[in-house]
């Protein structure tokens, strides 16, 4: 990577981006990239016994554990799980974090996926690469960061189970390679060890890497690889059509 460049994972929940991209931003750690990682929510409904204010301490500390790993950030905006709102309030936040980090690269949920926390912060991710280079737009933080010169790179990750709520399936496009770095992405799920009960108690999950090797398997299956990671790019009007995730990580895109 010739010239270091930031990237942003924003994603709804802890635990979401090492489900979805975290070999992926081994890859691109290992390459100079710097990291940023995001959630919109601590995860405060995320556990049957613990009171929120515990679980969302504890889930924080677990992703930042978990960005560690990788050498990334972690950054938590603090909204409410299922309350995560298209509003001012949320699209301020969020746009404020994209003007702060200045990714070049942005990796977030797919626009249709199983939960609605999911499906609105891709579009708040949207919204906010895309006007984060506009001025006029004030995010009334103390201290705000400049607008951008260019509109980043946006991919959309694949959906949980690869299926949209009446089960239709969404393919992706790009498959990016995670063979090496699939013990990494082990690793950093691993971090995220209060949703063991949780996810085997709210929707039947086995185990949390056993699952997400299984996601890995079947999306390196699709393109030709042992273990991948699948994305769509976002190719909409005043978006760059460049493919950079392929020239970042030359010989592990198809």
């Amino acid at each position: 990577m010739p010239n270091a460049i930031n990237v942003l994972a924003l994603f709804a929940h802890p635990d979401d981006a090492e489900f979805l991209c975290a070999g992926t931003l081994a890859h691109l750690a290992a390459r100079g990239a710097k990291i940023h990682m995001a959630t919109l929510t601590a995860g405060d409904c995320g556990s049957t016994t613990l009171p929120a204010a515990r679980i969302s301490a504890l889930r924080q500390k677990e992703a930042s554990r978990s960005a560690a790993l990788i050498g990334a950030r972690y950054y938590c905006l603090q909204s409410k799980d299922l309350l995560v709102f298209y509003d001012h309030s949320h699209l301020n936040r969020v746009m404020e974090l994209v003007r702060q980090t200045r990714p070049t690269l942005v990796l977030t949920h797919s626009p249709v996926d199983y939960m609605i926390d999911h499906e609105t912060v891709s579009h708040l991710c949207q919204s906010a690469c895309f006007g984060a280079m506009a001025p006029n737009f004030k995010t009334g933080i103390h201290s705000p960061a400049p607008a951008l010169k260019k509109v980043p790179h946006l991919y959309y990750a694949d959906a949980f189970g690869r299926r949209d709520i009446l089960g239709n399936k969404i393919e992706s496009c790009i498959s990016v390679n995670i063979s090496t770095t699939l013990r990494r992405k082990e690793e950093m799920l691993a971090c995220h060890d209060s949703q063991q009960a949780w996810l085997k108690t709210q929707q039947e999950v086995p185990g949390t890497v056993a699952t997400m090797r299984k996601m890995a398997q079947e999306a390196g299956k699709r393109a030709g690889f042992r273990w991948a990671e699948g994305f769509r790019q976002h190719l909409g009007q005043g978006f760059p059509a460049s493919n950079l995730l392929k020239e970042l990580l030359d010989g592990l895109v198809r």
